[in-house]
């Protein structure tokens, strides 16, 4: 293993990969490690939606008391496994802070600025990389089944109003109008035009192969063992395949990220938080725009060659067995809302565990008493939107640059 490297990135996901990107900008010498393969993880396995719409924070009011009701529902939406777990406890505690109105407002200001910086990227990223990964921008529809999940979410549209997010609240006719393949009954849907999606597991795949032609280094099937310190520095990264020495590490391991943290002597508040996507062959009734079955809580994404279905969220440790009912639940609220699903027509099933803070914000900083440790997870369902504003605010902080975004919203230490 080569070790004339300026910044060593551990992590091989969107957010890694980007680091990766905006760093060898700047004309460092960049390694990559992943203990899979690139994008084997949640940057793999969602549903590869761009969406500056979704800047309410998952710590909202009436979150707590969603997740509290499903503890003992295997099949809901959002599910917390009961145990005792003193990390998982603390978080709860924070989020339960995190819901209140007032901070739910300051978090949508901070996520619709990173989400807005992010989408302007993605265009020129893919632009300056031919970057093949069935990128569209049609927009997002969310469709809704019932009067009440339809007036609940008229309400939650006209909290959006104030930030400049463009909206087009739509009646059963127009909704059914903009995507003819919903199944009738529908009450109506909201269409957020800026909105974009992509193959995410070609994205952060093209992109890792494009930078390893420009000189980046990329390690797979390496996992990192130990990070060793001394006076306030990282000064070797022990791998399953050698010792690395960088100037620079960037810890973007999603939600493995806490157990290195916690190597160091610092507890980051991200708790694992397991989501399923199903992907199916494409039929000639293909949704042409990517949807959200919101009663369900579903994401429906078109990408090149096939149909991926998207859903749950559930805090139970990093539990890598697949729960079956969980996946039923998620393929029966596609066959509501939308023609012709078959369970013939399944591909593949994967999971992943998205990194959640208790107040629904990313952790983007440098690292607490080491001062060439960069940390950059923490980003919930927004991994694929926010990771090339991600990766260059890393860049920027490598750097000692003057950072795009405000980070202190971002904090690591933020946590109390």
């Amino acid at each position: 293993m080569k070790n004339d490297i300026d910044v060593l990135v551990i992590g091989g996901g969107a957010i890694g990969v980007c680091s990766a990107y905006y760093l060898a900008e700047q004309g460092l010498s960049v390694s990559v490690v992943e203990q899979g393969e690139i994008a084997s993880g949640c940057s793999g396995a969602n549903a590869g939606l761009i969406v500056p719409s979704h800047c309410i924070p998952l710590a909202s009011p009436g979150a707590m008391s969603l997740g509290l009701r499903g503890m003992f529902k295997t099949e809901s939406p959002f599910y917390i496994k009961p145990r005792i777990n003193i990390a998982l406890l603390s978080w709860l505690r924070r989020f339960r802070k995190a819901c209140k109105p007032e901070q739910m407002h300051r978090g949508i200001r901070v996520l619709r600025d990173l989400c807005c910086a992010s989408i302007e990227l993605f265009n020129d990223l893919l632009e300056d990389q031919s970057l093949e990964c069935s990128y569209r921008q049609y927009g997002w529809l969310l469709t809704y089944k019932t009067e009440k999940g339809f007036k609940q979410a008229q309400q939650e549209a006209r909290l959006l109003e104030p930030y400049n997010i463009k909206l087009k609240i739509l009646n059963a006719d127009e909704a059914l109008e903009k995507e003819p393949t919903l199944h009738p009954p529908i009450s109506g849907g909201i269409y957020f035009p800026e909105d974009a999606h992509l193959d995410p597991g070609k994205f952060s795949q093209t992109l890792a192969k494009r930078l390893q032609e420009q000189g980046v280094t990329v390690y797979t099937q390496t996992e990192v063992i130990k990070l060793k310190t001394s006076q306030q520095l990282v000064t070797n990264v022990q791998t399953t395949r050698g010792n690395l020495q960088p100037k620079q590490v960037v810890l973007a391991a999603g939600a493995w990220a806490p157990d290195l943290a916690k190597s160091l002597g610092f507890r980051l508040p991200v708790q694992p938080a397991k989501g399923y996507s199903i992907s199916m062959k494409c039929s000639k009734s293909c949704p042409r725009l990517p949807l959200y079955l919101s009663e369900a809580k579903v994401a429906v994404t078109p990408l090149e060659d096939e149909l991926r279905l998207a859903g749950t969220l559930g805090l139970a440790g990093m539990d890598f067995n697949l729960n079956l009912r969980r996946v039923n639940a998620i393929i029966r609220a596609a066959k509501d809302y939308l023609e012709q699903i078959e369970n013939k027509d399944i591909t593949k099933i994967n999971q992943g565990f998205r990194p959640c803070t208790p107040d629904g914000l990313p952790i983007i900083d440098r690292f607490p008493g080491y001062s060439n440790l960069i940390v950059a997870t923490g980003h919930g369902m927004l991994g694929i939107t926010l990771a090339p504003i991600t990766g260059k605010l890393v860049s920027q902080l490598a750097c000692e640059q003057t950072p795009d975004v405000d980070l202190a919203p971002f904090r690591a230490t933020r946590f109390k």
